[in-house]
């Protein structure tokens, strides 16, 4: 059993939102990435239960900006007055609610609008929990995201950088960006850390470093070497997403989907000229391996 100290807390979510972890001191609260749009509420219960009515949210932090880690904001700013800390390069995104460059849109997710009070870069520190937090850059699923180590207790927040068996879909190279080399340098500065516990964006808490490092390591390999790899992941990716949120669809809507999300176009694109045959054949490897279920043209999460 991880072990980590009485000022934090950990919610572990489901897939559809990040993990949340919860910092209370003597003077403050605050709260590190804040889930999926259609569970704020269950984020909000899952902090005032642990708050205990007592005390206010004063913080939150978010390690990146894509919906599952950020789209608790607004609701948690509605019920605390709590100051919000992004990333520094998504200021003027945010501040103009660039729903395109914030890729919202782009992969066919929502958020509900959010106001910022700061930003936090790769060098900082931040004071959690009573514990000094080194703010360390991690592209590669996404240009902008951060993670956040402590050396005295040797944690390490790794968001979609690291996870137990792998890391988040490299977004940047459905478009033709750099985004494996960036992946597998975050790996390497992981590497040079003293880590005992690992908190991912998704999933438990881990404390086998090296054996996570080998896995995303062995996968930024096999991704690198055919890049259609990242497109037909990435797409697979999108889909279960969108499914778990509506929960069944019709074949024509999330062909429609497609067509308007950016990048699950770009991952289609790059695949097959044929997207509706393209969907219809995923469609059945998800449904063959226990994800999705079919009935006629419907499509439904398992």
């Amino acid at each position: 059993m991880i072990t980590f100290p009485a000022s934090m807390r950990v919610f572990e979510r489901g897939w559809l939102s990040s993990n949340n972890v919860l910092f209370v001191d003597d003077t403050h609260a605050a709260l590190v990435d804040s889930g999926y749009t259609i569970h704020a509420p269950q984020t909000l219960a899952l902090v005032r239960n642990a708050l205990g009515g007592k005390r206010t949210l004063d913080l939150i932090v978010n390690t990146h900006l894509h919906s599952d880690h950020c789209g608790g904001n607004a609701l948690l700013q509605a019920n605390f007055a709590c100051e919000t800390l992004i990333p520094e390069t998504e200021a003027h995104a945010v501040r103009d609610w660039d729903e395109d460059r914030l890729t919202f849109r782009g992969s066919g997710q929502s958020c509900e609008r959010f106001a910022f009070t700061g930003t936090i870069a790769p060098g900082v520190s931040l004071r959690l929990g009573d514990l000094d937090w080194s703010v360390l850059g991690a592209p590669g699923h996404d240009p902008h995201s951060l993670m956040l180590y402590c050396a005295e207790e040797r944690v390490l927040i790794s968001a979609d950088a690291l996870w137990e068996n792998g890391f988040g879909v490299i977004f940047p190279e459905l478009e033709g960006d750099s985004g494996f080399a960036e992946q597998r340098a975050v790996l390497d500065v992981i590497a040079t850390l003293d880590v005992r516990a690992v908190i991912p964006g998704h999933g438990a808490p881990f404390t086998d470093v090296s054996k996570a490092l080998d896995i995303a390591s062995s996968r930024i390999d096999y991704l690198s070497a055919d890049p259609a790899r990242n497109a037909k992941n990435a797409l697979k990716v999108l889909i279960v997403f969108k499914l778990m949120e509506l929960r069944s669809m019709q074949i024509d809507e999330l062909l429609l989907l497609i067509d308007e999300a950016r990048l699950m176009r770009a991952a289609a694109n790059l695949l097959s000229d044929d997207r509706r045959g393209l969907v219809r054949k995923y469609l059945a490897e998800l449904t063959a391996s226990g994800a999705l279920k079919m009935e006629g043209e419907t499509v439904k999460i398992a």
